[in-house]
């Protein structure tokens, strides 16, 4: 009995991984054995830097509020544990996007906990 190769399922195999190769130099992009290991490592780098992504954002929403805060006369520290004794529940995106778009919010949101 012949050997069975099921190759249209092997073809689609390494059509998805030459279709996620499209765009590396050299050999990545069109042999089967570099592509797959190429696009294996670039999976692995793109996990590991969604996760540095938002740690990222967070520095960055923290030092716009930090120097929204500062200001209107406030340091960073003072104001969220503020925030956090009168219960008002913004957290540091929104707070971070209201003070980068509308200054004049914030001053208010900040005279709130001040008061």
């Amino acid at each position: 009995m012949p050997r069975a190769t099921n190759n249209p399922a092997s073809k689609q195999r390494r059509k998805r991984v030459l279709k996620r190769a499209k765009g590396f130099f050299g050999r990545g992009k069109s042999t089967i054995r570099a592509a797959t290991r190429l696009t294996e490592r670039a999976g692995q780098y793109s996990y590991a830097h969604r996760r540095v992504r938002r740690r990222e954002m967070r520095k960055l929403w923290i030092t716009r509020i930090n120097a929204a805060t500062r200001a209107n006369g406030m340091s960073y520290s003072q104001f969220m544990h503020a925030l956090k004794e009168k219960n008002i529940g913004l957290d540091r995106k929104a707070l971070a996007h209201v003070a980068f778009h509308d200054p004049d919010a914030f001053a208010t949101i900040v005279e709130q906990v001040k008061a």
